[in-house]
């Protein structure tokens, strides 16, 4: 049997102190950093519960409580999180931003637009993959429900406005939500063939998303065409504005809280 070396002590004889506190298993201290290490991130722990409840009974079945059991938090730890049920879900979205964002794409900066933005989409379907069972039961049941998917759609709008800065696509200027509306648009079509798709290669998928890319750009061309040949008209309803009086344009009255759009699923 191989014995352990016999440590260094550098000459000096061995005493039959106490050792020292720090590496003491049991410990204060090397408790509270197992729990730092052990705990997980509570906003994450929740979200991962709803995608294990959804995987297995139907949405609208998943109470907060179940979500609060789940993952192993009291209902005020989750409310101080989120404000419903749909909330938790809009929280996918910013773990996925995340995996996706945290990938380096300076290699593609050479690339055209289209490819870019493909790689950078086709990267979020991949950090989508483990929750796949869970949406594809959450998408049938949220079809059909408007106010559900609008909600849906403003975190979407959230999150591919990131997407369009990874690939490294302006959304700002007179096109810039035209442009973000439109890839939103394109990934949701896209998913309906992802979550159908079981092809390991995603043949369909890729395809898929292609299609849209492209047209998406031709929509874009034709946008700023119409954008060109219209300057003259807005030009004229700017000034006509300016004439306003300042009374005619007080801004909307409102306390500017940013609110979770997906609270309203």
């Amino acid at each position: 049997m191989d014995t352990a070396p016999e440590p260094d002590t550098g000459g000096k004889p061995e005493t039959g102190g106490k050792p020292e506190t720090g590496g003491k298993p049991g410990s204060a201290q090397s408790g509270k950093a197992q729990a730092n290490t052990s705990k997980p991130n509570p906003r994450e722990a929740a979200v991962e519960a709803l995608m294990r409840l959804a995987a297995e009974q139907p949405w609208n079945d998943i109470e907060i409580g179940d979500i609060a059991r789940e993952a192993g938090l009291s209902l005020a730890e989750l409310r101080d999180l989120f404000p419903s049920k749909g909330a938790v879900l809009g929280g996918l979205s910013r773990i996925i931003d995340r995996k996706v964002l945290e990938v380096d794409t300076a290699d593609l900066a050479d690339e055209p637009a289209r490819e870019r933005l493909f790689d950078v989409l086709m990267r979020r379907l991949d950090a989508m993959t483990p929750y796949k069972p869970a949406l594809r039961r959450i998408a049938f049941a949220l079809r059909g429900d408007v106010l559900s998917m609008l909600a849906l759609n403003g975190v979407a709008l959230n999150s591919h406005r990131y997407m369009l800065a990874a690939a490294g696509i302006d959304t700002e200027g007179p096109l810039g939500r035209l442009k973000l509306q439109g890839t939103v648009i394109a990934f949701a079509r896209t998913v309906e063939v992802w979550l159908d798709d079981d092809d390991p290669a995603l043949a369909r998928t890729m395809a898929k998303l292609d299609r849209e890319i492209r047209r998406g750009e031709t929509i874009m061309e034709r946008a700023d065409d119409a954008r060109r040949l219209t300057a003259p008209l807005r030009a004229l309803g700017r000034a006509l504005m300016e004439r306003r009086s300042p009374r005619d344009r007080t801004p909307p009255s409102g306390d500017g809280e940013d609110r979770d759009p997906a609270a309203a699923i």
